[in-house]
Protein backbone atom coordinates (compact mmCIF):
# COMPACT_ATOMS: atom_id res chain seq x y z
CA UNK A 1 0.00 0.00 0.00
CA UNK A 2 1.42 3.43 -1.03
CA UNK A 3 0.28 6.52 0.49
CA UNK A 4 0.22 10.06 -0.70
CA UNK A 5 3.93 11.09 0.51
CA UNK A 6 4.87 7.97 -1.79
CA UNK A 7 2.38 9.29 -4.60
CA UNK A 8 4.13 13.46 -3.94
CA UNK A 9 8.08 11.12 -3.84
CA UNK A 10 6.92 9.21 -7.17
CA UNK A 11 5.82 12.49 -9.22
CA UNK A 12 9.30 14.28 -7.36
CA UNK A 13 11.38 12.34 -8.49
CA UNK A 14 10.33 11.24 -11.81
CA UNK A 15 12.11 14.62 -13.71
CA UNK A 16 15.20 13.50 -12.14
CA UNK A 17 17.36 13.99 -9.35
CA UNK A 18 18.72 17.65 -8.04
CA UNK A 19 22.04 17.97 -8.97
CA UNK A 20 23.24 18.07 -5.59
CA UNK A 21 26.08 16.77 -3.04
CA UNK A 22 22.97 14.63 -0.76
CA UNK A 23 20.21 14.80 -3.76
CA UNK A 24 17.98 12.85 -1.56
CA UNK A 25 18.23 15.14 1.61
CA UNK A 26 17.04 18.04 -0.85
CA UNK A 27 13.98 15.93 -2.10
CA UNK A 28 13.60 15.30 1.91
CA UNK A 29 13.16 18.95 2.59
CA UNK A 30 10.94 19.58 -0.53
CA UNK A 31 8.37 16.86 0.63
CA UNK A 32 8.96 17.77 4.39
CA UNK A 33 10.30 14.25 5.55
CA UNK A 34 13.88 12.79 6.27
CA UNK A 35 16.01 11.88 3.81
CA UNK A 36 16.05 8.27 5.42
CA UNK A 37 12.67 8.32 4.97
CA UNK A 38 13.51 9.17 1.08
CA UNK A 39 15.75 6.56 0.57
CA UNK A 40 13.57 4.04 2.38
CA UNK A 41 10.26 4.52 0.78
CA UNK A 42 12.07 4.42 -2.69
CA UNK A 43 13.48 1.12 -2.24
CA UNK A 44 10.51 -0.35 -0.93
CA UNK A 45 8.63 1.72 -4.06
CA UNK A 46 11.08 -0.50 -6.44
CA UNK A 47 10.51 -3.90 -4.14
CA UNK A 48 6.74 -3.16 -4.81
CA UNK A 49 7.45 -3.04 -8.67
CA UNK A 50 5.78 0.61 -8.52
CA UNK A 51 9.31 1.68 -9.65
CA UNK A 52 10.41 -0.45 -12.51
CA UNK A 53 13.69 0.59 -12.95
CA UNK A 54 15.69 3.24 -11.17
CA UNK A 55 19.26 4.37 -13.04
CA UNK A 56 21.02 7.14 -14.77
CA UNK A 57 20.35 8.86 -18.24
CA UNK A 58 23.22 9.56 -19.93
CA UNK A 59 23.57 12.18 -23.11
CA UNK A 60 26.48 10.00 -24.46
CA UNK A 61 26.30 12.50 -27.99
CA UNK A 62 27.45 15.22 -25.09
CA UNK A 63 30.22 12.81 -23.93
CA UNK A 64 31.74 12.25 -26.98
CA UNK A 65 30.26 9.00 -27.74
CA UNK A 66 28.79 9.33 -31.35
CA UNK A 67 27.97 5.60 -32.87
CA UNK A 68 25.27 4.38 -30.70
CA UNK A 69 23.88 0.96 -31.60
CA UNK A 70 20.64 -1.55 -30.72
CA UNK A 71 22.04 -4.88 -30.69
CA UNK A 72 18.92 -7.41 -31.91
CA UNK A 73 19.55 -10.92 -31.58
CA UNK A 74 17.74 -13.97 -32.44
CA UNK A 75 18.24 -16.47 -29.03
CA UNK A 76 16.80 -19.39 -28.46
CA UNK A 77 13.82 -18.63 -25.66
CA UNK A 78 15.65 -21.50 -23.51
CA UNK A 79 19.15 -19.81 -23.36
CA UNK A 80 17.59 -15.85 -23.69
CA UNK A 81 18.11 -15.57 -19.84
CA UNK A 82 21.53 -16.67 -19.56
CA UNK A 83 22.89 -15.55 -22.24
CA UNK A 84 21.15 -11.78 -21.16
CA UNK A 85 23.18 -11.96 -17.94
CA UNK A 86 26.54 -12.90 -20.02
CA UNK A 87 25.99 -9.74 -22.38
CA UNK A 88 24.77 -7.41 -19.38
CA UNK A 89 28.22 -7.89 -17.94
CA UNK A 90 30.11 -6.61 -20.65
CA UNK A 91 31.84 -3.37 -19.66
CA UNK A 92 30.64 -2.09 -23.29
CA UNK A 93 27.02 -2.82 -22.27
CA UNK A 94 24.90 -0.01 -21.95
CA UNK A 95 21.51 -1.97 -21.54
CA UNK A 96 20.08 -5.53 -22.27
CA UNK A 97 16.73 -6.86 -22.02
CA UNK A 98 14.58 -8.79 -24.07
CA UNK A 99 11.57 -8.37 -25.94
CA UNK A 100 8.85 -10.53 -27.53
CA UNK A 101 9.83 -11.35 -31.50
CA UNK A 102 7.01 -9.95 -34.03
CA UNK A 103 5.70 -13.22 -35.80
CA UNK A 104 7.64 -13.26 -39.42
CA UNK A 105 8.02 -9.26 -39.14
CA UNK A 106 10.29 -8.97 -36.93
CA UNK A 107 12.52 -12.37 -35.33
CA UNK A 108 14.53 -10.49 -32.74
CA UNK A 109 13.89 -10.99 -29.03
CA UNK A 110 17.52 -10.26 -27.12
CA UNK A 111 18.39 -6.13 -27.19
CA UNK A 112 21.51 -4.93 -26.26
CA UNK A 113 22.90 -1.61 -27.05
CA UNK A 114 26.96 0.05 -27.09
CA UNK A 115 28.19 3.37 -27.68
CA UNK A 116 31.09 4.18 -28.71
CA UNK A 117 33.32 7.26 -29.90
CA UNK A 118 33.36 6.15 -33.48
CA UNK A 119 31.72 3.24 -35.31
CA UNK A 120 34.83 0.86 -35.27
CA UNK A 121 34.99 0.86 -31.83
CA UNK A 122 31.43 -0.48 -31.57
CA UNK A 123 32.06 -3.08 -33.87
CA UNK A 124 35.24 -4.19 -32.69
CA UNK A 125 33.54 -4.01 -28.90
CA UNK A 126 30.14 -6.33 -30.66
CA UNK A 127 32.95 -8.65 -32.11
CA UNK A 128 34.69 -8.87 -28.67
CA UNK A 129 31.01 -9.32 -26.85
CA UNK A 130 30.41 -12.33 -30.10
CA UNK A 131 33.27 -13.85 -29.10
CA UNK A 132 33.23 -13.64 -25.34
CA UNK A 133 30.03 -14.41 -24.69
CA UNK A 134 29.86 -17.35 -27.69
CA UNK A 135 26.92 -15.82 -29.21
CA UNK A 136 28.58 -16.73 -32.69
CA UNK A 137 25.01 -18.93 -33.64
CA UNK A 138 22.56 -16.76 -33.10
CA UNK A 139 21.57 -14.13 -36.19
CA UNK A 140 22.18 -10.96 -35.66
CA UNK A 141 22.08 -7.32 -36.71
CA UNK A 142 23.76 -3.95 -35.59
CA UNK A 143 21.44 -0.71 -35.78
CA UNK A 144 23.10 2.18 -35.40
CA UNK A 145 21.53 5.50 -34.61
CA UNK A 146 20.62 8.11 -37.34
CA UNK A 147 18.68 10.72 -34.80
CA UNK A 148 19.17 11.25 -31.20
CA UNK A 149 16.00 11.45 -29.61
CA UNK A 150 14.97 13.17 -26.29
CA UNK A 151 16.15 11.30 -23.35
CA UNK A 152 14.17 10.82 -20.38
CA UNK A 153 13.52 8.38 -17.54
CA UNK A 154 10.10 6.88 -16.98
CA UNK A 155 7.00 8.92 -16.24
CA UNK A 156 4.70 7.64 -13.78
CA UNK A 157 2.93 10.32 -12.87
CA UNK A 158 1.99 13.37 -15.07
CA UNK A 159 1.17 15.46 -12.41
CA UNK A 160 3.44 17.66 -9.97
CA UNK A 161 3.81 16.98 -6.63
CA UNK A 162 0.32 16.40 -5.94
CA UNK A 163 -1.81 12.94 -7.21
CA UNK A 164 -5.22 12.31 -7.31
CA UNK A 165 -7.42 9.40 -7.28
CA UNK A 166 -7.29 9.16 -11.45
CA UNK A 167 -3.43 9.43 -11.16
CA UNK A 168 -2.94 7.00 -8.38
CA UNK A 169 -5.31 4.28 -10.20
CA UNK A 170 -3.28 5.00 -13.31
CA UNK A 171 -0.20 4.20 -11.87
CA UNK A 172 -1.35 1.11 -9.67
CA UNK A 173 -2.38 -0.07 -13.59
CA UNK A 174 0.83 0.80 -14.82
CA UNK A 175 2.87 -0.99 -12.30
CA UNK A 176 0.30 -4.27 -12.30
CA UNK A 177 0.75 -4.57 -16.22
CA UNK A 178 4.53 -4.63 -16.15
CA UNK A 179 5.69 -7.99 -16.33
CA UNK A 180 8.40 -7.72 -18.97
CA UNK A 181 12.05 -9.39 -18.50
CA UNK A 182 14.34 -7.18 -18.07
CA UNK A 183 18.40 -7.76 -17.92
CA UNK A 184 20.70 -4.65 -16.93
CA UNK A 185 23.96 -3.87 -16.97
CA UNK A 186 25.66 -4.64 -13.37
Amino acid sequence: MIDDVDYQLIATVQAGLPIAARPYAAIAAQLAISEQDVIERLARLKTQGLIKRWGVVVKHRQLGYQANAMIVMDVPDQHVARIGVLISQQACVNLCYQRPRQAEVWPYNLYCMIHGKSRDVVMTQWAELRYACDLSDYPFEVLFSRRCFKQRGALYSRREPQADQATRTAAEAFASSQTAFELQAL
